[in-house]
């Protein structure tokens, strides 16, 4: 273990990781809608910081067009198989009744007790939503996780299990991990969840070396997320 905290690229990981959360998280204790804006420029200056003390490049860190069709196959080949699979999780958490046992409720808690019907409907302002997700969320989350974070890692653990064309070794593990804990900055328990989708956004990730994919596939799940709350609604609520 001391060996590991000796290595420079880990301790500028976790650092630049801590820093971050720890600002999100005054932010939001302090004045909760400056979280939002606090983790954006946190997830996009402080990689930049600490890239430009090196002489770095934004394409050292996986921001590039350059597997573009690469990107877009898997992340329609990653959609066309995870969301169904998704709107039926969703479905069915949306049918739980009142009652469920205190860690049901905690991981449960946006969805259970409200028994509801699908109606097909986006939400207001959907074309905001889409640039917000994209520009505001998922980018300078992706290029901080992904991009910053499984990179300096991978210097630390360059090793891995060969799956499906990418290494995935204890820095792909690492980066899904700090991903869900920093979204406890915000405290709910139920945001741990965010460690699955964090698992296909590090694989994408490693396997065609930029975040290009990582990005739109988070935006997507994100967008779809929103799609599907909006979809669900009350049962005894009509829509027309």
């Amino acid at each position: 273990m001391r060996r590991l905290l000796d290595s420079a690229p880990l301790r500028e990981a976790l650092l630049l990781w801590a820093c971050s959360f720890l600002a999100i998280l005054v932010a939001h204790v302090t004045v909760a809608w400056l979280a939002k804006p606090v983790a954006t420029v946190a997830f996009l200056y402080l990689p930049l910081w600490a890239m430009r003390r090196r002489g770095e490049d934004y394409q050292d860190y996986g921001v590039t067009f350059r597997a573009w069709r690469q990107d877009v196959r898997l992340v329609g080949a990653v959609c066309l198989l995870v969301l169904p699979l998704f709107t039926l999780c969703f479905w069915a958490a949306t049918q739980l009744r009142p009652g469920l046992p205190g860690w049901a409720q905690l991981v449960l808690a946006p969805l259970s007790g409200q028994g509801r019907a699908f109606h097909a409907r986006l939400p207001d302002d959907f074309g905001l939503w889409v640039v917000d997700q994209l520009f505001v969320v998922a980018l300078p989350e992706e290029f901080f996780f992904r991009g910053y974070l499984q990179a300096r890692l991978s210097l630390v653990w360059p090793s891995g299990a060969r799956i499906l064309g990418a290494t995935l070794g204890p820095a792909f593990l690492l980066t899904a991990v700090l991903f869900a804990v920093g979204h406890l900055a915000v405290f709910h328990a139920w945001r741990l969840a965010v460690f699955f989708p964090a698992l296909l956004f590090g694989y994408l990730r490693a396997r065609t070396g930029t975040v290009l994919g990582s990005t739109l596939l988070h935006a997507i799940f994100n967008l779809y997320s929103l799609f599907l709350e909006a979809s669900f609604t009350p049962l005894w609520q009509r829509q027309h």
